[in-house]
């Protein structure tokens, strides 16, 4: 297993084990197999394992497998708060304490603000006593590190990584967002402020493993050397030095031997310019079954109505190359789950965003058709129910 090292200068395994898939059975998580994968990693060299309150029986599943094989000091945990449940300063208390309950612990190694979605829910946060409340704990020891996930655009997630001394970072980033989410940009910021970060969706939610067009898999099956497209996206990640972690959903120990072999015989700087150009030949692929053609360079912005339109148009064209319900959760994550909504039916029709636009798209005209197909009435639930959350 292959090392980096946190903002502390602690070892962390490179291949981090992402607990929201566990193996499931008979609509339950599989003990057995979760515990046998888990062990089975921790074996390898895996230190990192990431879960949440809100992963339906995850933080209790890792806890007591930890517990039952003595291997909780062997491992960093990571989990998360989620923050859009929380009313008071008790409730913190309240809800870390069941946290560590599920986990079986006395402490939380890296502990994430759950899908942070901007300054603005970071200060409604600051009102309840949050920088507070992390002192304390973690001057107690219970709270070891502090970080937060996020999804969004590149501008919002650098206000946030200089909005506090966070010590990491969670993003989604792969080598079809590479200019889309916190986007290489964000992950460079964050590298240059001394922040490990961690990254999750390395495959989108498998897209990138299983689910290509034909012409990505023949652009993978001519290339030498012969890889995975799995294997192609770890390397990709791991190619780059500012990435400290990349997380995996594993759920088939298959997958863990797999990773584990991947994240073993790994540097940085290891990809050929002919691996970059197979790669981008790949997206090429991918993006012809796109609707609009946004590179997501981010010149569009911002909006005088917040709208936030990479971050649409990344959605709206998931909804053609992967699937309807992972655009819809993107969307929902990008536009909604914030305080400060961001959502296509903002735009006013002002034409600032076309005067800009490199690539010469007709913004109005698709962040209308993104905005019919992505905020049906499920969409205007979640939306009515952030609101009422105060996300």
């Amino acid at each position: 297993m292959n090392y980096r090292h946190d903002k502390y200068g602690n070892p962390l395994s490179i291949l981090g084990f992402g607990c929201m898939r566990l193996p499931m059975k008979l609509g339950r998580i599989d003990m057995a197999a979760a515990e046998a994968q888990i062990m089975a990693a921790i074996e390898h060299g895996v230190n990192y394992f990431d879960t949440a309150y809100i992963y339906p029986g995850s933080e209790a599943a890792l806890g007591e497998i930890l517990e039952k094989n003595n291997a909780r000091d062997r491992v960093n945990i990571a989990t998360k708060l989620p923050h859009y449940l929380i009313r008071s300063r008790e409730e913190l208390d309240k809800l870390f304490d069941e946290e560590l309950r599920r986990l079986r612990t006395d402490h939380i190694d890296y502990y994430l603000m759950h899908m942070l979605a901007d300054c603005a829910t970071w200060e409604r946060l600051k009102g309840l006593g949050i920088i507070e409340w992390l002192e304390e704990k973690k001057a107690s020891g219970a709270i070891r590190q502090v970080g937060f996930s996020y999804h969004g655009n590149t501008d919002a997630f650098c206000a946030l990584l200089d909005a506090y001394d966070w010590d990491f970072c969670l993003v989604q980033y792969n080598y079809m967002d590479e200019h889309s989410q916190a986007g290489k940009r964000g992950v460079q910021y964050a590298h240059a402020k001394g922040l490990p970060v961690m990254i999750m969706e390395p495959l989108r939610g498998g897209k990138l493993a299983g689910r290509l067009p034909e012409e990505a898999k023949k652009a993978f099956a001519d290339h030498q050397p012969q890889r995975t497209p799995a294997q192609w996206a770890f390397r990709w990640l791991w190619n780059q030095k500012e990435i400290t972690c990349v997380l995996s959903g594993m759920n088939s120990m298959e997958m863990v031997l797999d990773n584990i072999q991947t994240a073993s015989t790994v540097s940085v700087g290891e990809l050929t310019q002919d691996d970059q150009n197979m790669l981008a030949s790949v997206v090429r692929a991918i993006n012809a079954k796109m609707k609009v053609g946004c590179t997501g360079c981010g010149y569009c912005m911002p909006c005088p109505k917040n709208v936030d339109i990479p971050g649409t148009f990344a959605a709206y064209n998931r909804r053609y190359s992967e699937n309807r319900f992972s655009s819809f959760v993107e969307y929902a994550m990008c536009t909604a789950l914030r305080k400060n909504p961001t959502a296509a039916s903002q735009c006013v029709g002002c034409g600032k965003c076309e005067m800009h636009c490199p690539q010469g798209i007709h913004i109005r005209e698709e962040l209308k058709n993104a905005q019919r197909e992505l905020e049906g009435p499920l969409y205007r639930i979640v939306r009515k129910a952030a609101s009422v959350m105060k996300f």
